[in-house]
């Protein structure tokens, strides 16, 4: 197994557990990483997977709002955030071995527990089939099957089209209720602050790739392959997956359960605190 070449920083917040931020070459590609590390060893560790164009320090309300005693671990993709960019492109297909290899560089050689949000949740199905002995419990959050699935409205979908609202907080604050729905309506700041406090931005070319690694993907064809016991977790009120596409999921993979919540694309990060119980509850069931 190739070693893995690692630069790495720690912090530990008052009365949090210490996070160590590293670079991590696996797979041949180099990739920036958070590992908290929990309490609990005898806990699952909890594998998050980002959406299009966000750094990993946008999932970091949810992971504050996690119980200590979990593990997390989380990735900025190749030139998104910290990790550089790319090569070559890459796809759902050939980024999910990556990940598992991480996983095992990481000391986790066993099975974790995964959660993908918006664009990661497609990386978590497909991480889910390709590789169902190193997933225990699934969590789906704000996502759909890809290609395949009830589009937004194209208005929404051309905004998905560019990195702007990333590195534009007024144009940020401007598309926010549009985009994301949910309390980002009456609050369109919140939207700015969770998308650019604390990140660290990869060149345009990143976002470009990451949209093109799940163009003409979609996991409705092998839902019925996700073994795993599996959440759903949707918004009414997310312009970017409708939330008939968390009923579909639900429906069609034979161990989930749908939470739909009042509230947006962007929920889990702009109201973490609510929605972490939900999700530590479902990891917790026997």
């Amino acid at each position: 197994m190739r070693r893995a070449r690692m630069s790495s920083t720690s912090s530990r917040r008052p009365g949090r557990p210490l996070e160590t931020v590293r670079t991590v070459t696996a797979a041949g590609r180099t990739l920036r990483v958070s590992v908290r590390e929990g309490q609990d060893p005898g806990t699952t560790p909890l594998l998050l997977m980002n959406g299009i164009g966000a750094s990993l320090e946008v999932l970091q309300p949810f992971v504050d709002a996690l119980h200590p005693r979990r593990t997390v671990v989380r990735f900025d993709v190749p030139g998104v955030g910290g990790s550089p960019r790319p090569v070559v492109p890459y796809l759902l297909a050939t980024f999910s071995p990556v990940v598992a290899r991480l996983l095992d560089q990481l000391g986790h050689a066993g099975a974790v527990d995964v959660l993908g949000f918006s664009w990661g949740g497609g990386l978590a199905q497909h991480f889910a089939v390709q590789h169902r002995r190193r997933v225990r419990r699934l969590v789906l959050a704000a996502t759909g099957t890809g290609s395949l699935m009830v589009p937004a409205d194209p208005r929404v979908l051309a905004r998905m089209l560019t990195p702007r609202r990333h590195r534009d907080p007024d144009y940020a604050r401007e598309i926010a209720g549009e985009l994301y729905g949910g309390t980002m309506r009456d609050e369109p700041e919140r939207a700015a602050r969770a998308l650019h406090a604390h990140s660290r931005l990869g060149p345009r070319r990143g976002y470009y790739y990451q949209l093109a690694a799940g163009a003409g993907w979609s996991s409705l064809p092998f839902l019925r392959l996700i073994r795993q016991p599996t959440l759903v977790v949707a918004g009414d009120d997310d312009p970017i997956i409708p939330a008939i596409n968390a009923q579909v999921m639900a429906r069609l993979i034979p161990n989930a359960e749908l939470h739909l919540y009042r509230g947006g694309h962007l929920a889990l990060i702009t109201e973490a605190h609510e929605h972490a119980p939900v999700v530590e509850r479902f990891l917790d069931e026997d």
